[in-house]
């Protein structure tokens, strides 16, 4: 099935939150990096699209309503073209936050040895690697001044690249509302989902 929902922003900006809370408003399931790990097959289709290559895109998100995240976000214009019909979410959140919560979670994991022990870890942090540390911030991660200009630089394109009309620039922790109002269908009577704090992320990584 096409895709009717594509995740713009970057790892970090409540992308976690966002999946769930997709899944609950009936858009399931919703992509994210936790697939990857759940699909290892499909670590290779992300290296050949982080080394420039074309996939089918189908293929790749054949049972999925949505997707968020890395590695998604680092391909919102090809998928953007691909799923004219889809809406796009350009999740932000402050920058200095921002910059806090990915030096303390996705750079200090990416920043330590790539596992030699287990195979799929070692492709999966290679290719997380060279896509988000390299392609994304060119070496700059753990430079907040240069790695923050790269974030709104990114946020920008995106704000000035899909019409108005097809894309919500959303912060998470304006809950419900906006979001199913840009949807258009009705808010749960349950609480927006809250999910993968700094602290979640590192006792996280304990249990693997």
């Amino acid at each position: 099935m096409p895709l009717s929902i594509i995740g713009a922003g970057f790892g970090r900006t409540g992308t976690l939150s966002l999946k769930h809370a997709l899944e609950q408003l009936g858009y399931a399931p919703c992509y994210h990096m936790h697939e990857v790990s759940k699909k290892p097959e499909h670590i290779a289709l992300w290296q050949a699209l982080t080394n420039g290559e074309k996939i089918n895109w189908d293929k790749l998100f054949d049972t999925y309503q949505a997707a968020v995240d890395w590695p998604v976000a680092s391909f919102w214009q090809q998928l953007a073209k691909n799923y004219p019909q889809a809406k796009i979410i350009l999740t932000i959140r402050d920058v200095d936050e921002w910059y806090e919560s990915i030096h303390n979670t996705i750079y200090y994991v990416l920043s330590q040895p790539v596992s030699k022990d287990n195979p799929i870890k070692r492709e999966q942090g290679l290719m997380t690697r060279q896509l988000i540390l390299e392609n994304t911030f060119h070496g700059n991660l753990g430079n907040k001044e240069k790695a923050i200009q790269i974030y709104e630089q990114h946020n920008e394109k995106v704000r000035q690249t899909i019409p108005a009309d097809r894309l919500l620039v959303y912060n998470v922790t304006e809950g419900w509302e906006p979001l199913c109002h840009f949807l258009d269908c009705s808010m749960p009577d349950k609480a927006f989902p809250n999910t993968n704090s700094t602290a979640d992320f590192k006792n996280n990584l304990k249990t693997k």
